[in-house]
């Protein structure tokens, strides 16, 4: 459904995010007053104070596809009993409004601690075993669908974009040459531990299905790995029990360093779309970018 559609070429600010999120509620009968901004990243997710409700605006008419396989994910998983989050099944998604595409979600309300990475490890090891059925159409995981949009836009100096295009193309011939050996299958896309939710009843939950898609687990397997073994953001100890619960370290394949370079670009340009936004958001672009400069540095960024 599109609702005056226009304006697609704005900037996707915080302002302008807001601007969709209370359209899409009007066209969906949903009372946007007090909506709350909780995250702007890839999307700029919004909680309404008048119902259970999150509001998930995507950056423009591209991502719409992937708004359509979120809805199809989140169906196929409550069929399968999965343990993941839910969309507003009464309202008729995605919309398109204004150009950009619009999902509702239910609220998951959150327990008092946070889920841990042997529990993300145990998650994806059960979605990675799980039969994905006839007439969902899952696309294969894409490592640079979502960059070149990226580095075309973004507000950062045109020496970085140079510097960028050069490493995204040396990272796709890299990638062309990568050989994996396992069968491929359902895999989450963006498999980090924030993408775990704790609800109020204890029950871990999955969320975030906008990179879903069918391929080899490496893929999930390369975010905690790379957090671990590169950035330093897990104990020895997490990442112990992350390989325990799943069953394997992605450090020991031949492919590590590969991917490595995929996920902490990816990183970096995911980042550098909201650079206008604050100076705190600057300033850690401004930390991975180097870091991209200098592949043998100790890495100093920060969780985001």
């Amino acid at each position: 459904m599109a609702v005056d559609a226009a304006r697609s070429e704005e900037g996707f600010t915080s302002a302008r995010a807001a601007q969709v999120m209370a359209a899409a509620c009007r066209a969906a009968g949903l009372d946007d007053r007090g909506a709350e901004l909780i995250r702007l990243g890839e999307n700029a997710l919004f909680r309404l104070a008048s119902a259970p409700v999150i509001v998930r605006v995507a950056r423009g008419k591209e991502w719409l596809s992937k708004a359509r396989t979120e809805v199809a994910v989140s169906r196929w998983l409550a069929e399968e009993g999965f343990p993941a989050a839910r969309i507003v099944e009464d309202l008729e998604q995605p919309l398109l409004v204004d150009g950009h595409p619009v999902t509702f979600w239910h609220l998951i309300v959150e327990g008092d601690r946070k889920a841990s990475y042997g529990e993300l490890g145990g998650v994806l090891r059960d979605l990675h075993s799980l039969t994905v059925p006839e007439g969902l159409e899952l696309p294969s995981f894409e490592p640079f669908d979502k960059q070149e949009l990226r580095m075309e836009r973004a507000v950062i100096p045109p020496d970085d974009k140079v510097f960028l295009r050069k490493r995204w193309q040396e990272l796709r011939d890299k990638y062309a040459e990568l050989r994996f050996e396992t069968p491929k299958g359902p895999v989450h896309g963006d498999a980090h531990v924030q993408n775990l939710m704790v609800d109020d009843r204890g029950q871990v939950i999955l969320i975030d299905f906008e990179a879903f898609c069918y391929d080899h687990p490496e893929w999930d397997l390369m975010v905690t790995a790379v957090e671990h073994h590169s950035l330093g953001w897990q104990t020895d100890e997490q990442y112990a029990d992350f390989v325990a619960a799943y069953g394997r370290d992605l450090y020991d394949w031949p492919g590590y360093e590969t991917l490595r370079g995929i996920q902490e670009f990816g990183m970096t340009t995911w980042l550098m779309q909201n650079v206008q936004e604050d100076a705190e958001t600057a300033a850690e672009y401004r930390r991975r970018i180097a870091g991209l400069r200098n592949d043998h540095a100790p890495r100093d960024w920060r969780p985001w």
